[in-house]
């Protein structure tokens, strides 16, 4: 049995996403965009999510302000 061959991926080839990327390697990506596979690996329990738990993100503030709210209100009722 031939053993396979493993290799890290570090994305496309070419530079079409190199305008996205500035030189802090920050990408800058609309919410409408990474919700979708973020819920869906959180809902999927990826190992990955965890990798980044700790790191900082940076929202708008009116988004801020909207999930502080929408944490005040779904908390149980006593």
């Amino acid at each position: 049995m031939e053993r396979s061959h493993l290799r890290v991926y570090y994305g496309p080839e070419d530079d079409t996403c190199s305008t996205l990327v500035d030189q802090t390697r920050n990408v800058t990506v609309p919410l409408a965009e990474i919700f979708p596979l973020l819920a869906d690996a959180v809902r999927s329990g990826r190992t990955w999510v965890r990798d980044f738990e700790d790191d900082d993100i940076t929202i708008s503030t009116d988004l801020y302000e909207v999930l502080l709210a929408y944490h005040h209100y779904r908390r149980p009722s006593a």
